[in-house]
């Protein structure tokens, strides 16, 4: 017989957090030996698709650095050897670009928190869907404390979180918000609170990705790049067991830039 679950990552989630509560180690053994006997863990049905283009999304961080006035960065010059499109920065689309598959009514916030991994300068995703009312945990996996805040909105202040601490916040409203650092000010998250989300999925470096809503039903697929939506939106219907390939047609989710008419070694005026 087959067991349903409406998410596996839920579940295990679940374990987690029962894991790490102060059980004894027959009660933690019973219970690991219980989630391994469950036969097979549906998540319903399927979406695939894939997105082209990602290497001209261009992360605000960037942007900025590049301003000689605020004299962040010193870039050398250019290595001969090193072909150009390797010199070229793209994002790292496995954190970076979140894919949503919005459903056409709400839904509920998971009971569980949603893991937001600090370490390298960086967050671990940098952009993430999720429904209002979400509790997101941020973990600091780096050898040094943060000091993370919320910009324009006062829910969440600078407070420092140290080496291996964690701290919770839950996300208030629909709408966009941005996580900065005190203390690194190149880390940046953005965090797009969705009433309709019901799965999100991070492709991989090849541009492929999957989605898995609970149930069957009509959704909306739209990427995230960075807080703001990227690429058309895909509406696709998904009927119960059969999934959906969308490979066939890639999500082209950034323009190449407009090729400048300045010559090599030529200034702007």
């Amino acid at each position: 017989m087959t067991v349903r679950f409406a998410s596996c990552s839920r579940l295990f989630e679940a374990f987690g957090e029962f894991w790490r509560s102060p059980q004894s180690w027959a009660v933690r053994a019973f219970a690991l030996v219980a989630l391994l006997a469950v036969p097979v863990l549906a998540a319903g049905p399927k979406i695939k698709g894939k997105v082209t283009s990602y290497e001209y999304l261009l992360n605000p961080v960037w942007e900025e650095a590049k301003d000689p006035e605020k004299k962040l960065y010193s870039f050398r010059e250019i290595v001969p050897t090193v072909p150009a499109k390797h010199r070229a920065l793209y994002p790292h689309i496995p954190k970076e670009l979140c894919i949503a598959a919005l459903s056409d009514q709400k839904q509920s916030a998971a009971r569980m928190a949603t893991l937001i991994r600090i370490g390298g300068g960086r967050t671990t995703p940098v952009t993430i869907v999720v429904v209002p009312g979400t509790r997101l945990r941020f973990k600091n996996t780096d050898p040094f404390p943060h000091r993370l805040y919320g910009t324009g909105q006062s829910t969440l202040t600078p407070s420092d979180t140290i080496k291996g601490g964690a701290r919770d916040w839950t996300v208030p409203s629909a709408g966009t918000f941005e996580i900065r650092d005190e203390l690194a000010p190149s880390l940046r998250l953005w965090i797009v609170a969705e009433p309709n989300v019901a799965a999100i999925a991070y492709p991989s470096m090849a541009g492929e990705f999957a989605l898995r809503p609970e149930v069957a039903g009509t959704y909306t697929v739209q990427a995230y790049f960075a807080g703001k939506k990227v690429g058309p939106a895909s509406v696709v219907d998904v009927t119960a067991g059969a999934d959906v390939d969308l490979s066939k047609a890639p999500i082209k989710v950034a323009q190449p830039p407009a090729k400048s008419s300045q010559k090599p070694g030529e200034e702007k005026k």
